[in-house]
């Protein structure tokens, strides 16, 4: 019971610890064909979460009856930390979170920088562009234009901008940042939780793998010449509750 509470322990930490380490930009994670064996983890997570639990209370129960409590006890705080760090505070979707209001401005109500890039789009009479800058941090931002929705998707490690039709098999789908594989970003719709690469907008695990999601057409320019070819359009302003996170990704469009 002894070994069983401790091996139950130590498979718990190394789960956590690869079902992260396989979707993050970690040393040596993103340079082996590992996807299938992230999803299969993270697919089958509460599998693994309960046979090891069961393995810790089982020999945690036999511990306590042996008065042997202290040391089990201080491995078992330290592991919930490692488990929680690695739940909450590493995972990319709670790394960068998404902008909680989405204001646009026309030239004359713009507080952005002309000089700043933007990924701009239009459609139906309907012109948004959005400042590189924040796309850095919040990776995505759903909005819709001329009626139709969209999805400003931006990688910050491989610098690709692209903007997709967030329609999977004619149901509009939400997304969430989940991770990376090969050093770009990829996300996961919350009904069938497969995984999509951002720079193909094709799903590459899951049920809907080989999918691919509509891409729409972007620009990638400043926002001076962004609002020269188009006077009447509009620019995403700062997300006031990202302010900080903006400010440690200020200087990233130079390098």
């Amino acid at each position: 019971m002894k070994k069983l509470f401790y091996w139950g322990l130590l498979g718990l930490i190394l789960f956590e610890f690869l079902k992260v380490y396989f979707i993050m930009p970690l040393p040596g994670s993103q340079t082996v064909d590992s996807i299938g064996v992230a999803y299969f983890l993270n697919e089958y997570r509460w599998i693994f979460r309960v046979i090891f639990l069961y393995c810790i209370i089982s020999g945690l129960i036999k511990l306590f009856k042996n008065n042997v409590k202290w040391l089990p006890l201080f491995m078992l705080v330290v592991a919930s930390i490692l488990t929680y760090g690695l739940n909450f505070k590493m995972m990319a979707d709670k790394m960068f979170l998404q902008p909680q209001t989405i204001q646009l401005k026309s030239k004359s109500g713009n507080k952005i920088d002309g000089s700043r890039l933007i990924i701009g789009v239009a459609n139906n009479g309907e012109a948004k562009a959005y400042p590189i800058e924040f796309l850095t941090y919040h990776h995505q931002i759903q909005d819709s234009i001329g009626g139709k929705p969209i999805i400003i998707t931006y990688c910050s490690v491989c610098h690709t901008g692209r903007v997709y039709s967030p329609i999977v098999k004619g149901h509009y789908e939400k997304f969430r940042l989940v991770g990376m594989d090969h050093f770009n970003a990829m996300f996961e719709d919350a009904t069938t939780k497969s995984w999509w690469r951002q720079s193909t907008g094709e799903a590459i695990a899951g049920s809907l793998n080989g999918e691919v999601l509509p891409e729409i057409t972007s620009v990638q320019m400043t926002i001076d010449k962004w609002y020269e070819l188009n006077p009447d359009g509009l620019v995403m302003q700062a997300d006031s509750f990202s302010l900080m996170q903006y400010d440690s990704l200020a200087n990233f469009e130079q390098g």
